[in-house]
């Protein structure tokens, strides 16, 4: 490989676009705050998804894309083969590096992030974990003290060597949301007084969520609301997760996808939703009082945990997904949408744990430990 193509930063990790999304946001940071000299001095290694490959380019970087799979925390002979294309992996992994000699990786968790970080280790270049759910997952936890620092979004992790600099949000997000209008956003949507309620549950769609919101607008009887309801691709054309007689006082709006979400949920007084890190990071970003309907099999419970900074500063109040259905959901929305008061203050609360400076903020730590200090 030619001299000029060598790379100062290398972005490991990936696999899901929860891990992925906040390395190109600070990827992003890197090349507007001058830390690198361009986005070709900042290169990805990750899975062979073809998430990655979409949401890596179309942000303006490249990406190798490594053999493998994640190992089951179960017994299983596939875990034989997962193990196989780690070893793999990992020396492609080395022959990539030393042919490369970035200033430094940074790691985002997850299995796609682990060739390159054992491969770091074992070349010495200096090593930063991100970690974006509250609770570490396993390759965190195992190499985190190899690490120079380890970026977190939440206290008490127990990681080692920890920087509290949040968990970045996308650039478009944070640029959107701050230069929407919301008054004039949501006349543009047909609201003007009524509380609108969002419900998502990403982007197949939370069937339990789903089944819930349907049956809490077929039943609600007290004040007028809007309900915004994103399905998902998986669900949408099925009848049993989507309302098909919604009480006169519902404004139902269901929608297979969201093209516009930072404006919706600029526009919108609650939200239901899951509890996946950068989904939290943006109802905080954006001041949104939020019911978090946690993934009950996410490892670790994490996605709870993620939860609970908002639920315990008032912003936010959690439901088990065991307990979710219709009748339970409208008693939580009753009791939230009679007191505007609470409304607002939730939403107040809610934004002053937002973080829009993250990605900045680990850009500067990346440059920091690239000058040597």
């Amino acid at each position: 490989m030619k001299k000029n193509k060598t790379w100062d930063v290398v972005i490991s990790g990936g696999g899901t676009a929860g891990h992925l999304m906040p390395g190109i946001s600070v990827a992003k940071a890197l090349v507007k705050q001058g830390v690198v000299r361009g986005p070709e001095k900042v290169h990805f290694v990750g899975s062979r998804r073809e998430i990655e490959r979409k949401l890596v380019s179309a942000a303006g970087f490249t990406i190798t894309r490594m053999p493998g799979e994640g190992i089951r925390r179960n017994w299983s002979l596939k875990n034989f083969g997962a193990i196989y294309g780690l070893l793999v992996a990992v020396n492609k992994a080395i022959l990539l590096l030393l042919r490369n000699r970035p200033k430094i990786v940074v790691s985002l968790g997850g299995y796609a992030s682990a060739p390159s970080t054992v491969a770091a280790i074992l070349l010495r270049i200096p090593l930063i974990l991100m970690e974006q759910n509250a609770v570490p997952g396993l390759v965190n936890r195992i190499f985190a003290r190899f690490a120079k620092a380890n970026v977190v979004a939440f206290e008490g992790m127990g990681l080692g060597k920890s920087v509290n600099l949040g968990n970045p949000v996308r650039e478009e997000f944070i640029a959107l949301t701050e230069k929407i209008d919301r008054k004039g956003a949501r006349n543009s949507l047909g609201v003007n007084e009524e509380i609108l309620i969002l419900a998502f549950g990403g982007s197949l769609g939370s069937q339990q969520i789903n089944k819930a919101v349907k049956e809490f607008v077929e039943s609600w009887d007290s004040e007028r609301l809007i309900v915004h309801h994103v399905i998902g691709e998986r669900d949408f054309k099925d009848e049993t997760f989507r309302a098909s007689h919604p009480k006169p006082q519902i404004d139902y709006r269901p929608v297979e996808y969201e093209d516009e979400m930072p404006k919706m949920m600029t526009c919108a007084d609650l939200v239901i939703c899951r509890a996946g890190a950068t989904t939290v990071a943006e109802i905080a970003l954006v001041g949104l009082p939020a019911i978090f309907i946690p993934l009950p099999n996410a490892p670790g419970d994490h996605q709870t945990v993620n939860a609970q900074a908002l639920c315990t500063s008032g912003a936010a109040v959690l439901l088990s997904d065991n307990e979710l259905n219709g009748v339970r959901l409208s008693e939580e929305i009753d009791r939230l949408v009679s007191d505007k008061q609470k409304l607002l203050a939730m939403a107040n609360l809610a934004k002053d744990l937002g973080r829009p400076e993250s990605a900045s903020d680990i850009a500067n730590l990346v440059r920091d430990f690239c000058n040597g200090k």
